[in-house]
């Protein structure tokens, strides 16, 4: 019989290739942008452009110092902007890990290839991208996501888009990291992640930090999902307080292990040096508060690092 000592260690496949989980000994952003266009008419800032890539860099290289930041997953996917080699360059110049994301964002902004194309076609094309690498670069993505929709249930396009995103997560053994629309769907989502067969502690339900709902929390925690409280720090759609407040009544629900943590920043006016509070204010200000409220050092390495690590399918079932 073969021994824990004999077990094969969990590799993570990063954007300058393969990473032992073990290599990974600080904290972990599990949704965050490093290379994002999102802009349109509505909304000209939603981007992270070439002219952006120093100051990120700059931002990362001293969360990496300062915290030990080690491992930066990319939730940018197709139709929303996705530069792989971007994100390489910026783990190069940085030292911090960087994972790829791939799937589709919501509906609204689905690229063309969306339209007309069945389950089965998308599926393929996730499998593909996640076989050969996106785009053309070679580089793998080791996460799904963040695989979107909009509203309370799934509009049809998504729902074919998120069929997909579990077929190819069981076809590949990728997690499946979500977009909801200011917390709204986390239990339609989950409901037709897993009834494609896709079990629950594989699945992060993303934004739930913006839903002031701890009964849905505890739903979505007791099914074996994770969570992600992640857009830390973005104080025009919640308060910080409230965000510990819900992140509080998970944690005493006895939910620990599944809460992600995150900032999500997903424009260039959130970086630091443009005024914003940047991918360092949940070190800085959100766990000090935290720790503040009771939490020890091992919670919030929990929360931090061997969570994600957990979700991403490095540290065993979850």
């Amino acid at each position: 019989m073969e021994g824990p000592a004999h077990r094969t260690e969990r590799v993570l496949h990063t954007v300058t290739g393969p990473l032992p989980a073990s290599a990974v000994r600080g904290p972990v952003l599990p949704h965050e942008h490093l290379a994002l266009a999102l802009t349109g008419e509505n909304d000209p800032a939603a981007g992270l452009a070439a002219r952006h890539r120093p100051a990120i860099v700059r931002e990362l290289s001293a969360l990496r110092a300062e915290f030990g930041l080690s491992l930066v997953v990319e939730l940018s996917c197709r139709g929303m902007g996705r530069d792989p080699r971007a994100l390489a360059g910026i783990s190069r110049e940085t030292g911090v890990a960087v994972i790829a994301g791939t799937g589709w964002y919501q509906d609204r902004r689905h690229p063309p290839e969306v339209a007309g194309a069945d389950t089965g076609r998308l599926t393929d094309i996730l499998i593909t991208e996640i076989t050969d690498g996106c785009d053309g670069t070679g580089i793998r993505p080791g996460v799904i996501g963040e695989a979107g929709s909009h509203g309370d249930e799934p509009s049809e396009p998504e729902v074919r888009t998120l069929t997909a995103a579990a077929r190819a997560a069981l076809a590949t053994g990728l997690p499946v990291a979500t977009h909801t629309h200011l917390g709204r769907g986390g239990p339609a989502q989950l409901a037709l992640l897993t009834a494609a067969g896709l079990p629950p502690h594989r699945i992060s339900i993303g934004h739930q930090d913006l839903l002031d709902d701890p009964a849905v929390h505890r739903e979505l925690a007791a099914a074996g999902a994770y969570l992600g409280f992640d857009t830390v720090g973005k104080e025009h759609y919640a308060p910080d307080a409230v965000r510990l407040r819900l992140l509080l009544a998970l944690l005493e629900a006895g939910y620990a292990d599944r809460a992600l943590l995150s900032c999500d920043i997903s424009r260039h006016g959130y970086l630091t040096e443009e005024g914003g509070w940047g991918y360092g204010h949940l070190f800085r200000s959100f766990l000090p508060r935290l720790r503040a409220a009771g939490a020890d050092e091992e919670l919030i390495d929990r929360l931090t690092r061997r969570n994600p690590l957990r979700f991403l399918g490095a540290g065993g079932r979850g």
